[in-house]
Protein backbone atom coordinates (compact mmCIF):
# COMPACT_ATOMS: atom_id res chain seq x y z
CA UNK A 1 0.00 0.00 0.00
CA UNK A 2 1.46 3.57 -0.72
CA UNK A 3 2.35 4.98 1.98
CA UNK A 4 3.83 8.13 0.21
CA UNK A 5 1.39 10.60 1.58
CA UNK A 6 2.01 13.54 3.53
CA UNK A 7 2.44 12.73 7.15
CA UNK A 8 1.09 15.89 8.14
CA UNK A 9 -2.21 14.59 6.03
CA UNK A 10 -1.95 10.55 7.82
CA UNK A 11 -1.75 12.70 11.05
CA UNK A 12 -4.67 15.19 10.74
CA UNK A 13 -6.83 12.08 9.26
CA UNK A 14 -5.24 9.89 12.11
CA UNK A 15 -6.30 12.23 15.04
CA UNK A 16 -9.77 13.27 12.99
CA UNK A 17 -10.53 9.54 13.62
CA UNK A 18 -9.07 9.73 17.35
CA UNK A 19 -12.00 12.37 17.90
CA UNK A 20 -14.67 10.63 17.01
CA UNK A 21 -13.73 7.62 18.92
CA UNK A 22 -13.51 9.54 21.91
CA UNK A 23 -16.77 11.56 21.30
CA UNK A 24 -18.18 7.90 20.84
CA UNK A 25 -17.24 7.08 24.03
CA UNK A 26 -15.03 3.88 23.01
CA UNK A 27 -11.44 4.89 21.66
CA UNK A 28 -9.59 1.56 22.48
CA UNK A 29 -12.86 -0.46 21.09
CA UNK A 30 -13.15 1.82 17.91
CA UNK A 31 -9.28 1.77 17.24
CA UNK A 32 -8.72 -1.60 17.61
CA UNK A 33 -11.71 -2.85 15.46
CA UNK A 34 -10.62 0.19 12.83
CA UNK A 35 -6.98 -1.08 12.89
CA UNK A 36 -8.44 -4.78 12.70
CA UNK A 37 -10.75 -3.81 9.81
CA UNK A 38 -8.40 -2.09 7.59
CA UNK A 39 -5.51 -5.07 7.78
CA UNK A 40 -8.29 -7.58 6.66
CA UNK A 41 -9.58 -5.05 3.90
CA UNK A 42 -5.74 -4.15 2.51
CA UNK A 43 -4.84 -8.28 3.29
CA UNK A 44 -6.76 -8.56 -0.28
CA UNK A 45 -5.42 -7.21 -3.13
CA UNK A 46 -8.11 -6.89 -5.59
CA UNK A 47 -9.74 -5.30 -3.13
CA UNK A 48 -7.65 -2.72 -1.74
CA UNK A 49 -6.83 -2.36 -5.85
CA UNK A 50 -10.69 -1.24 -5.91
CA UNK A 51 -10.80 1.00 -3.48
CA UNK A 52 -7.81 2.97 -4.54
CA UNK A 53 -9.27 3.37 -8.64
CA UNK A 54 -10.28 6.30 -9.26
CA UNK A 55 -12.31 5.21 -12.35
CA UNK A 56 -14.79 3.40 -10.02
CA UNK A 57 -17.13 5.46 -8.09
CA UNK A 58 -17.28 6.32 -4.11
CA UNK A 59 -20.56 5.26 -3.24
CA UNK A 60 -19.71 1.98 -5.06
CA UNK A 61 -16.35 1.29 -2.94
CA UNK A 62 -18.59 2.89 -0.13
CA UNK A 63 -21.07 -0.18 -0.66
CA UNK A 64 -18.34 -2.79 -1.15
CA UNK A 65 -16.67 -1.35 2.47
CA UNK A 66 -20.24 -1.44 4.05
CA UNK A 67 -20.86 -4.99 2.88
CA UNK A 68 -17.76 -6.69 3.54
CA UNK A 69 -17.28 -4.92 6.94
CA UNK A 70 -21.25 -4.45 8.43
CA UNK A 71 -22.00 -7.52 9.51
CA UNK A 72 -18.62 -7.76 11.23
CA UNK A 73 -17.91 -4.32 12.13
CA UNK A 74 -19.49 -1.72 14.48
CA UNK A 75 -21.53 0.90 12.23
CA UNK A 76 -18.83 3.66 13.89
CA UNK A 77 -16.14 1.78 12.14
CA UNK A 78 -17.99 1.26 9.04
CA UNK A 79 -18.72 4.83 8.58
CA UNK A 80 -15.14 5.93 9.51
CA UNK A 81 -13.27 3.74 6.74
CA UNK A 82 -15.68 4.58 4.33
CA UNK A 83 -14.98 8.58 5.44
CA UNK A 84 -11.66 7.65 4.52
CA UNK A 85 -12.41 5.93 1.19
CA UNK A 86 -15.06 8.98 -0.04
CA UNK A 87 -12.10 11.55 0.74
CA UNK A 88 -10.08 9.59 -2.07
CA UNK A 89 -7.87 8.41 0.98
CA UNK A 90 -8.00 4.95 0.49
CA UNK A 91 -4.77 4.40 -0.76
CA UNK A 92 -3.44 5.56 2.73
CA UNK A 93 -5.97 3.73 4.89
CA UNK A 94 -3.30 1.22 6.10
CA UNK A 95 -1.02 4.46 7.36
CA UNK A 96 -3.91 5.89 8.59
CA UNK A 97 -4.88 3.01 10.59
CA UNK A 98 -1.27 2.40 12.10
CA UNK A 99 -1.12 6.23 13.23
CA UNK A 100 -4.35 6.04 14.66
CA UNK A 101 -3.72 3.16 16.96
CA UNK A 102 0.26 5.02 17.61
CA UNK A 103 -1.58 7.87 18.70
CA UNK A 104 -4.49 6.50 20.90
CA UNK A 105 -1.05 4.66 22.80
CA UNK A 106 0.88 8.00 22.39
CA UNK A 107 -1.69 9.43 24.69
CA UNK A 108 -1.83 7.00 27.02
CA UNK A 109 2.11 6.69 27.44
CA UNK A 110 2.82 3.50 25.64
CA UNK A 111 3.79 2.24 22.72
CA UNK A 112 1.83 -0.29 19.95
CA UNK A 113 3.17 -3.51 18.99
CA UNK A 114 1.66 -5.35 15.67
CA UNK A 115 1.55 -8.96 16.63
CA UNK A 116 1.26 -11.60 14.16
CA UNK A 117 0.12 -14.70 15.52
CA UNK A 118 -0.45 -18.20 14.22
CA UNK A 119 -3.93 -18.87 16.48
CA UNK A 120 -6.61 -16.33 17.92
CA UNK A 121 -5.47 -15.13 21.10
CA UNK A 122 -7.53 -14.61 23.94
CA UNK A 123 -7.79 -11.53 25.99
CA UNK A 124 -5.53 -13.02 28.59
CA UNK A 125 -2.90 -14.35 26.26
CA UNK A 126 -2.93 -10.75 24.77
CA UNK A 127 -2.21 -9.60 28.24
CA UNK A 128 0.51 -11.70 29.22
CA UNK A 129 2.23 -11.02 25.67
CA UNK A 130 2.16 -7.34 26.22
CA UNK A 131 3.59 -7.91 29.45
CA UNK A 132 6.79 -9.62 28.04
CA UNK A 133 6.85 -7.40 25.18
CA UNK A 134 6.53 -4.39 27.58
CA UNK A 135 9.61 -5.89 30.12
CA UNK A 136 12.02 -6.54 26.90
CA UNK A 137 11.29 -3.00 25.39
CA UNK A 138 11.08 -1.07 28.46
CA UNK A 139 7.89 0.69 27.57
CA UNK A 140 4.58 0.17 27.96
CA UNK A 141 2.77 -1.79 25.33
CA UNK A 142 -0.36 -2.42 23.42
CA UNK A 143 -0.69 -5.18 21.23
CA UNK A 144 -2.76 -5.06 17.96
CA UNK A 145 -2.89 -8.62 16.84
CA UNK A 146 -3.77 -10.17 13.85
CA UNK A 147 -3.95 -13.66 13.14
CA UNK A 148 -1.41 -14.82 10.64
CA UNK A 149 -1.42 -18.54 9.69
CA UNK A 150 1.66 -18.32 7.34
CA UNK A 151 3.92 -17.87 10.34
CA UNK A 152 3.16 -21.51 11.33
CA UNK A 153 2.72 -21.16 15.14
CA UNK A 154 4.19 -18.92 17.74
CA UNK A 155 4.32 -15.09 17.32
CA UNK A 156 6.35 -11.84 15.45
CA UNK A 157 5.87 -8.89 17.42
CA UNK A 158 7.20 -5.53 15.47
CA UNK A 159 7.65 -2.37 17.80
CA UNK A 160 8.72 0.61 15.64
CA UNK A 161 12.11 -0.31 14.06
CA UNK A 162 12.63 -3.67 16.35
CA UNK A 163 11.19 -7.03 15.49
CA UNK A 164 10.70 -10.31 17.88
CA UNK A 165 10.47 -13.29 16.27
CA UNK A 166 9.17 -15.90 18.15
CA UNK A 167 7.28 -18.13 14.68
CA UNK A 168 7.91 -21.42 14.03
CA UNK A 169 8.46 -20.57 10.32
CA UNK A 170 11.59 -18.27 11.21
CA UNK A 171 12.72 -21.11 13.34
CA UNK A 172 12.68 -23.30 10.62
CA UNK A 173 14.24 -21.06 8.16
CA UNK A 174 17.02 -21.39 10.73
CA UNK A 175 17.69 -24.46 11.15
CA UNK A 176 17.58 -24.79 6.76
CA UNK A 177 20.15 -22.07 6.87
CA UNK A 178 22.55 -23.95 9.26
CA UNK A 179 21.84 -27.07 7.38
CA UNK A 180 22.64 -25.78 4.43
Amino acid sequence: MDTTAHPARIDGYAAALLDIARAEGEPEEFTDEFYRAVRALDANVELRDTLIDPRIPVGRKQGIVSELLGPRADTVTVAAVNFVVAAGQGKHLEAISSRLVELAAEQEGSVVAEVRSAVTLDSNQIRRLEDALSAASGKRVQAKVMTDPSILGGVVAKIGDTVFDGSVKSRFDEIREQWG
